[in-house]
Formats: C-alpha cells, sequence, structure tokens
C-alpha cells in the first residue's frame, strides 16, 4: 500500500483589510485547520461568505476534478457529477483542472490544462470554464486554439479581471517554451507572450520536506525540477499584473494595460520590472494594500512581500507540507491549499 495523503485546507489572518499604521506591529495568527479530506487539492477558491471549492491535483488524481467542501472532511463533486466524468470522456467533462478564480459577478472560473498521462491517456483540448455560483450553470467558455496553447504546454494559473473583461494565465512550458497568455472575454481572442528571461526559471532546486524535486529528464532519467512561471497575482485596481518562476526568487510586474491593448512583444519585454523578492513557491495572492503573500515550498511556510520591498516570513507550520494555492475568503482570512505532493519522510 501506498502512503497516506491527506488534504488540509488551512486559514490564517490575513493583511487585507488592517491599517498600515507608521510604526505599528503586524502580527500573524495561527493557522486553524477548515478541512482534511482524502484528495490533493490543486487550486482552491474561496467567497466571501466561506464557500470553498477546490481543483484536485491532476498528479493524483481522484473521482472528482472539482469540488465543493461541504465539512471539515467532506466534499461533493461541483458542479455536478457529469462535468466530473471520466478523464477524456466528452466535451463537458473536466479533464485536468487547476487554475481557479471567483469575480465579483459570483461565477466561478475553471482553467482546465487538458494534460493525460502519456502512456494512458492522450492530451484533451484545454478549455476555460465559467459556472454560476448560484446553481452551477455553465456560463462562459473559451476552447484555447493550437496558436495560443500548442502542444506541450501547461496552463497552469490565472489572475482574473472580470471587469475589463480579461484573464491572465501563467504557462510554466514544458514542452513549450513559458508563456503568460492573455484572454479577451469579450472578443473571445487570446494571445500567447512568450518573449522575456522573466518567464523562465531560474538556477534553484526545488526543495520539499529536505528532499530536491526532481522530473524525468529527455533520456527518462529523473532532473532537478526547473519550473517556470507559475504564481500570477493582479493588483485590486487591475493596473498592474504580478508573477514569477516558481522555481525563482524574484516577483515581476508588468502594466497589464499592455497585455490588454496587445502591445508587441519587445515593449512588454522592455515593461517587465522586479517587483520585489519571494520564495521559491507554486502559489500567490496579493491584497487591497499591496502585500503579497507566497507558499515558501522549502520551509514550510507562508512569507510576506509588504510593499516597500521587505519579505518576511508569516508564519511556518509543519502541516504547510506543499502549500499549493492561497486565496482571500471572508474579511482577515488566507485560505491555503496544502495538497502534499510528496510523502513525508517517517
Amino acid at each position: 500500500m501506498g502512503p497516506a495523503f491527506t488534504a488540509l485546507l488551512l486559514i490564517l489572518p490575513s493583511l487585507v483589510t488592517l491599517p498600515a499604521l507608521a510604526g505599528e506591529q503586524l502580527l500573524p495568527g495561527a493557522i486553524e485547520a477548515v478541512a482534511e479530506l482524502p484528495i490533493n487539492p490543486g487550486n482552491l477558491a474561496v467567497t466571501g461568505s466561506g464557500r470553498v471549492f477546490a481543483t484536485v491535483h491532476q498528479f493524483r488524481r481522484a473521482e472528482a476534478q472539482l469540488i465543493e467542501v461541504t465539512g471539515p472532511n467532506s466534499y461533493r463533486p461541483w458542479p455536478d457529477s457529469a462535468w466530473n466524468g471520466p478523464f477524456g470522456s466528452g466535451p463537458e467533462v473536466l479533464n485536468s483542472a487547476l487554475g481557479i478564480r471567483i469575480d465579483g459577478q459570483d461565477r466561478l472560473w475553471v482553467l482546465d490544462n487538458g494534460l493525460g498521462d502519456p502512456a494512458h491517456q492522450p492530451d484533451q483540448p484545454p478549455k476555460l470554464l465559467a459556472f454560476a455560483l448560484a446553481d452551477g450553470r455553465l456560463v462562459y467558455r473559451y476552447d484555447f486554439p493550437p496558436e495560443t496553447a500548442p502542444p506541450g504546454t501547461f496552463l497552469n494559473d490565472l489572475a482574473m479581471d472580470a471587469d475589463r473583461g480579461f484573464v491572465y494565465i501563467a504557462d510554466p512550458g514544458g514542452g513549450q517554451a513559458p508563456a503568460l497568455v492573455t484572454l479577451d472575454l469579450g472578443q473571445r481572442t487570446s494571445r500567447r507572450f512568450t518573449a522575456s528571461p522573466a518567464l523562465q526559471a531560474e538556477d534553484l532546486d526545488l526543495v520539499v520536506e529536505g528532499r530536491v524535486i526532481g522530473l524525468p529528464g529527455v533520456d527518462g532519467k529523473p532532473q532537478p525540477a526547473r519550473i517556470a512561471v507559475n504564481p500570477i497575482t493582479l493588483s485590486a485596481d487591475g493596473e498592474t499584473l504580478y508573477f514569477g518562476a516558481m522555481n525563482g526568487k524574484t516577483w515581476y510586474q508588468v502594466p497589464a494595460r499592455l497585455l490588454r491593448e496587445g502591445a508587441d512583444d519587445a515593449t512588454l519585454a522592455a515593461a517587465i520590472a522586479k517587483a520585489g523578492p519571494k520564495p521559491v513557491s507554486d502559489g500567490a495572492a496579493t491584497d487591497a494594500l499591496g502585500n503579497h503573500y507566497f507558499t515558501d515550498l522549502s520551509h514550510n511556510a507562508i512569507s510576506l512581500l509588504s510593499p516597500d520591498g521587505k519579505l518576511e516570513t508569516l508564519v511556518t507550520d509543519d502541516r504547510l507540507q506543499w502549500p499549493d494555492a492561497l486565496d482571500f475568503g471572508e474579511p482577515d482570512w488566507l485560505y491555503i491549499a496544502v495538497n502534499q505532493l510528496i510523502a513525508r519522510q517517517p
């Protein structure tokens, strides 16, 4: 029997509504468990009233791909069992859902990258879906064309600007160059941008639980992972897009206006600037005050980059074993999806 994995959905007080007064000490709070589940969450999204949704990580598949947490140890497939049907069983199925976001119009956006298992399941076309939170109805769908999501891409995480009708997606690549993908919801057009070294992984090991994480190399032998652009967030006013490599310690920013207006690659590349340091991280969230929160994979921690450029550890906890994603729920609370993708050594 293989190792037992228990998913954790945790919350801790955030700084999103606390006053940033000169000399005031903002103290982190204790982590609380929201749910412990027998699946591995990928990303999560939380409503202002505390409804919690999570994708199930495609690296550890379960009987559902998208769930709503219904209790401390319970969940249900969402929006229904049909959308959570077997991989590749039809166009109205979530195949490999990962990134999710909730917008101000009570819609849950779900990014399905379609990646399968080369030995058993061929890749499926990637798509972005939106469901109404009230009743689970599908209210938007976009199927990515090969020009935007060619074979070998990994549409991973997203930042949402529902007011202007734009979605920004991080693609760490794999078989393709890493990219930022911009989707104009109204025009139903997408664009792939690859022309910046800021999208690339840095030469840093991904260390979790003291172990260097590897991926299969071209010769089939494990090689230390070098995962490119992954965490991605948007400022509260929607004007600045932030991103960074998973294997990277630099947090970047670019004016979102340039992406919305279709600036050429050279203009976009020249506009990318450093926003500050970050840890090796799988997920991030940016609050209304301009604080950036990161999952710190190597230290079982959540880190905070303040607007003045200071990076500090907000909280460390042994339960934070591969914290994947962050999202704000009710005021003052930051939710954390911990997927425990590797087994803890005895």
